[in-house]
């Protein structure tokens, strides 16, 4: 039996490349009897990058699909005052429903993300009467105001339910309703749309990932990992724990390094990130979560144990 699985990303010619890595991590952790079609919301990536994406077909053979998006669309999401690192792509997400017509359920990644599994056991995630499924989010506060408060980062999209619950007004809806006061973008307005129709998954299918001592979950087995950090791992001296997987699947593309480049960004690149963390936070040694983090880690697998 033969699992189609239907993935989508959304990026602007900036983050092409990383849109690429995490295609070839997914068709590299892919089994055999999985066939992903990928839909691209493209905010204006050059020919050339789109070759490239297309290119990682030799890993597994795949779909690969282009979706030119009219930004004119999102005009009302533009105004949005929220972090930089939130750029109008990731608005994209909003609209898929209607940009993917025929397309009934659906997973979306961000492009700060790595598969580490087939993707076959999230994609047929029983949806029950929700609209999403997806991990809960690291941010404490927002938990509080809403126990199922999912990161947006890694979400099963019940599109076919979008649809008939007309999803994509009420998304507008809340927007304009509550235009001064979003903080967290995308991530804000499809949780308190969504709220009370929100599916949690195991948290290994979003481990949201800073560095050693600040993650969502300390599995040694995570199915997906998602850099959260402003710096990103293939920012020099990022905190990024999960790093190594990064560059293992930057090595399945157009983009993969040579010997000493590879060497410079693994080595040397952790040296430069253990200085720079020592300068960041010189007192982690007093933090009682790091001594978590380093029990879960290291510990608790050597006792039998893997998961927190």
């Amino acid at each position: 039996m033969h699992n189609i699985i239907n993935v989508c990303l959304a990026c602007d010619d900036n983050y092409a490349k990383y849109a690429g890595v995490v295609i070839a991590s997914a068709l590299a952790n892919a089994k055999v009897d999985d066939i992903l079609h990928f839909y691209i919301l493209d905010g204006g990536i050059k020919e050339s990058h789109k070759n490239e994406i297309r290119s990682l077909k030799s890993i597994k053979d795949c779909e690969i699909n282009f979706i030119e998006i009219d930004e004119n669309q999102f005009e009302e999401y533009k105004i949005i005052k929220t972090h930089s690192y939130i750029s109008l792509p990731a608005y994209y997400r909003l609209k898929i429903a209607s940009i993917l017509p025929e397309i009934d359920r659906i997973i979306y990644f961000d492009c700060d993300v790595i598969v580490n599994s087939s993707l076959a056991e999230l994609y047929n995630t029983d949806f029950e009467d929700n609209l999403i499924a997806g991990a809960l989010d690291i941010n404490k506060i927002m938990l509080k105001k809403n126990p199922k408060y999912v990161n947006s980062g890694v979400l099963v999209l019940n599109l076919e339910k979008f649809r008939l619950n007309n999803i994509e007004s009420k998304f507008l809806e809340w927007t304009k309703e509550n235009i001064n006061n979003i903080k967290l973008g995308d991530q804000e307005i499809i949780n308190e749309v969504c709220r009370g129709k929100i599916k949690i998954v195991a948290d290994e299918w979003n481990v949201q990932s800073s560095n050693f001592t600040n993650r969502s979950s300390y599995t040694n087995n995570p199915k997906v990992i998602h850099f959260v950090a402003h710096k990103k791992p293939w920012h020099w001296a990022s905190f990024s724990f999960h790093r190594d997987l990064y560059f293992k699947n930057l090595q399945f593309t157009p983009w993969a390094l040579n010997e000493e480049e590879l060497k410079h960004w693994t080595k040397d690149n952790q040296i430069a990130s253990l200085i720079e963390y020592f300068k960041y936070r010189p007192f982690f040694l007093l933090r009682p979560r790091f001594y978590q983090a380093l029990f879960y880690t290291y510990i608790k697998p050597m006792l039998g144990e893997t998961k927190l």
